[in-house]
């Protein structure tokens, strides 16, 4: 079943009619081609989720019913958020798609030293809000209870700045797999109990500099290896989600 997220919440959803139109009644009836019968999953901005069907189909606007709750957790327990200096090409949107799918809460693009990619101020405006697109699309493929939000484009400083608000930061650093160092990503998580927040950093394709790194380390993050190989930066953030859900999600 198709899923979509809704702007606000119907305090009486199971007994009132639930109208949807804009965008998503386009999506569903002019894309989807959905009929009267059809169900959809339906999930509101506090992440109550459920089964609804199609009652009634107009021109502009249609009507549904509640069916059922839905009970399955689909959220990550830890709330973890992508920073990510920018990238090239199309690897941040490549991040926030997979990274979606895997469950990261937020992803915040930075401005690093070595990054190659520049984004001025209307250039910024139109990929934050292709990028939070593309976290709906994902968020709705994966059957996820909640939207990620891709934050503006940050400064060294502002990430510096937000890192405070967090439980735990890492920074991938390429230095810590070179010198064989493989247990700070694992002992982070595991001081780490459901409902903490954590920030992983990951610089771009030219990596981070000796600067940064220490402006970082002197700020509470502590710097990890991703296993013993060199990953590219869109491989990363995968690769600790992965991680993740492994440790909280699968390792009973």
């Amino acid at each position: 079943m198709q899923r979509y997220f809704l702007d606000e919440t119907v305090a009486d959803y199971r007994e009132s009619p639930i109208l949807m139109a804009g965008e998503q009644y386009h999506h569903m009836i002019r894309v989807m081609r959905m009929k009267v019968g059809e169900k959809v999953y339906l999930v509101f901005p506090n992440q109550t989720s459920f089964v609804a069907e199609i009652t009634e189909i107009g021109e502009e606007q249609l009507s549904l019913k509640w069916i059922e709750d839905e009970q399955k957790e689909k959220e990550l327990p830890l709330s973890v958020t992508i920073a990510s200096g920018l990238p090239k090409g199309d690897k941040l949107e490549w991040i926030v798609q997979k990274g979606t799918e895997l469950g990261a809460a937020r992803f915040i693009p930075f401005e690093g030293e070595f990054s190659i990619a520049k984004w001025n101020g209307k250039k910024s405006l139109k990929k934050i809000e292709r990028l939070n697109k593309i976290a709906q699309e994902a968020a709705e493929q994966s059957h996820r209870v909640s939207v990620p939000e891709v934050c503006s484009l940050h400064t060294f400083d502002q990430l510096l700045e937000a890192s405070k608000h967090y439980d735990a930061c890492l920074v991938a650093y390429e230095e810590s797999a070179k010198n064989g160092e493989k247990g700070n990503l694992l002992r982070t998580l595991k001081k780490l109990e459901p409902g903490d927040t954590l920030l992983v950093l990951f610089g771009p394709e030219g990596g981070l500099s000796k600067i940064e790194i220490d402006q970082l380390t002197e700020n509470g993050f502590l710097p990890c290896a991703l296993g013993p190989r060199i990953l590219r930066t869109e491989t990363a953030p995968l690769y600790v989600l992965s991680a993740i859900s492994y440790e909280f999600e699968l390792d009973s």
